[in-house]
C-alpha cells in the first residue's frame, strides 16, 4: 500500500502490525478495566449528590378544586382533536394556580411527593420532591428547575437534582432519549413543529399550536400503545363471551368479576395494575354504551358484546357512577375521581337532576375500588375472587341517602360543599365504604 494513503501502512503479517495490535489490545483492556473501576465510583458519586434524606419542597395536600375542574373541562372541549382541522391554530391558556395544582397532584400520585410551580414574567420556577420507591429508608429526589422565555418558545436555563447541577444541554439530551426509548414510534419532530409559541406571565401560561392531521394517529399511539391495544382486545373478547350469557337485566358485579378473573390470570405475580386498568376501561365503555373505536380504529372490526341492562343496587345510574370513578382512580388516583364525581353532582344541582348523595356514594365506592386495584397483586386478587363478589362487598347501602336536591335546597339543608352538615354526610358515606368486606 502506498505510504501516501496513511501513516500506518504495513504488510499483513509484518512485525510492526503484530506489535501495534498487541499494544492496541493492551490499551483496550486497560480502558475497560479503568471504566469498570471508575463507573461504580461515578455512579455512586452521582447518586450521593442527587439523593437526599429530606424533601426540600414542603409536603402539600393533593387536591383538585371545582374551579380548576371547570376550567379544565372548557380547555378540553375547545381543543378536542376530533373537532380540529389540519392547519388550524389554537391557543391553550392555563391559569398559574391550575398548573401548580396539577404538578403537585402528579407528584403526589405518582412520586409520593409534592411539587410547586411559580410562574413569573418571562419565566417559571419548578420544584419537586419525589420519594424514591422500593427503598425502606426515606430518600428523595429534590428537583429545582428554571425556565425562561426565549421567543417563540422557552428554554431550560438551569436544573439541579439534589446537590447535583445538571447542564441544560445534558438534561435535554437525556429527556429526548428517554422519550424515544419509551415511545420508539413517536414522531418527536412533528410535535415540536406543532408548537408555535409559548408565553409566560405571573398569572398564566399560553401555548399556541398548529394542529396537523398526522398528530391524531400519534396521539392515539401515546394514549393506547400497541401492547395496550392487545390487552384491551383480550378483555373485549372476554366481555363478548360473558355478555352473551348474562340475563337481560344483570348486576354489574357479574361482568366485573369475570374481567377481573382474566386480569388475575394474565397479570404478573406482583402486579395487576395494567391488566385491571384495561378491564375497567373496557367495562366502562360497555356500561356507558360507548366503544373503543375512537381510541383504536381497528376495534371497529372486533366482535361486539351483547347489550344488557346493567344495574347496581337495583339502579341503572349507579354502575355508570361506580365504573367511571373506578377507571379514573385506577389510572390517575382517587382524589381526581372524587373531584370528577363531585363536580358532576354540583352541575346537576345547578340545573340538572339535582344533588344526590347516593350518586356521590357510588362515585366514591368506585374511586375506592380503583385505588385498591392500583396496589393489589395477582394472588391477592385471585383470593378475593375465589369466593365470589357480591354487590354488598363493593357498594354501600344508599337507599336512605338524600337525592335530587336543587341547588337552593342543597345549600339550605347542607350548607353547600363547605357546610358542616355536608361534611357529616360525606364522613358517613366514607365510613360505609371503609366497612365493605372487599377491602379487608
Amino acid at each position: 500500500m502506498p505510504r501516501a494513503l496513511g501513516l500506518f501502512s504495513w504488510k499483513k503479517d509484518s512485525p510492526s502490525r503484530t506489535l501495534c495490535s498487541d499494544y492496541a489490545m493492551r490499551l483496550l483492556l486497560k480502558l475497560i478495566f479503568l471504566a469498570a473501576l471508575v463507573s461504580p465510583v461515578v455512579v455512586g458519586t452521582v447518586l450521593f449528590l442527587a439523593l437526599e434524606t429530606h424533601p426540600r419542597t414542603a409536603d402539600r395536600k393533593s387536591e383538585i378544586t371545582q374551579a380548576s375542574m371547570e376550567r379544565a373541562k372548557r380547555i378540553l372541549s375547545q381543543n378536542d382533536p376530533r373537532k380540529l382541522k389540519s392547519g388550524e391554530r389554537r391557543t391553550v391558556s392555563t391559569h398559574a394556580v391550575d398548573l401548580d395544582l396539577a404538578a403537585n397532584y402528579l407528584a403526589h400520585q405518582f412520586g409520593r411527593g409534592s411539587a410547586r410551580v411559580r410562574l413569573q414574567a418571562d419565566g417559571a420556577q419548578v420544584s419537586a420532591s419525589l420519594r424514591v420507591p422500593l427503598i425502606p429508608m426515606p430518600l428523595f429526589l429534590n428537583l429545582d428547575m428554571s425556565l425562561v422565555e426565549q421567543p417563540p418558545l422557552v428554554r431550560l436555563e438551569s436544573l439541579r437534582i439534589g446537590r447535583l447541577a445538571v447542564p441544560p444541554w445534558l438534561a435535554r439530551w437525556v429527556a429526548l432519549r428517554l422519550l424515544v426509548l419509551e415511545h420508539p414510534d413517536l414522531n418527536v419532530q412533528a410535535w415540536t413543529d406543532a408548537v408555535k409559541k409559548i408565553e409566560l406571565s405571573e398569572t398564566r401560561l399560553a401555548l399556541t399550536y398548529e394542529w396537523q392531521e398526522q398528530l391524531a394517529k400519534q396521539l392515539r399511539m401515546l394514549v393506547v400503545p400497541p401492547d395496550e391495544q392487545e390487552r384491551l382486545h383480550a378483555y373485549q373478547a372476554r366481555l363478548v363471551e360473558v355478555s352473551r350469557g348474562l340475563p337481560k337485566s344483570s348486576s354489574m358485579v357479574e361482568p366485573l368479576s369475570e374481567l377481573l378473573k382474566l386480569a388475575a390470570e394474565r397479570a404478573p405475580a406482583q402486579a395487576t395494575v395494567a391488566e385491571v386498568r384495561a378491564a375497567l376501561l373496557v367495562l366502562t365503555l360497555y356500561i356507558n354504551g360507548r366503544t373503543l373505536d375512537p381510541l383504536i380504529p381497528e376495534a371497529k372490526n372486533w366482535p361486539r358484546p351483547a347489550r344488557r341492562r346493567i344495574i347496581l343496587n337495583q339502579r341503572e345510574d349507579f354502575p355508570k357512577h361506580f365504573i367511571i370513578s373506578a377507571a379514573i382512580a385506577a389510572n390517575a388516583g382517587g382524589p381526581l375521581a372524587d373531584a370528577v364525581g363531585l363536580y358532576k353532582e354540583v352541575e346537576d344541582a345547578r340545573g340538572g337532576s339535582g344533588f344526590s348523595f347516593n350518586d356521590i356514594a357510588a362515585d366514591r365506592a368506585g374511586s375506592k375500588f380503583g385505588e385498591y386495584a392500583r396496589s393489589i397483586t395477582a394472588p391477592m386478587l385471585q383470593k378475593k375472587l375465589a369466593g365470589g363478589i357480591q354487590e354488598r362487598d363493593i357498594m354501600p347501602v344508599t337507599a336512605d341517602l338524600p337525592e335530587f336536591m336543587p341547588q337552593a335546597e342543597f345549600h339550605r339543608r347542607f350548607g353547600g360543599i363547605q357546610g358542616a352538615e355536608y361534611n357529616k354526610m360525606m364522613a358517613e358515606i366514607d365510613r360505609r365504604i371503609a366497612a365493605l368486606s372487599f377491602y379487608r
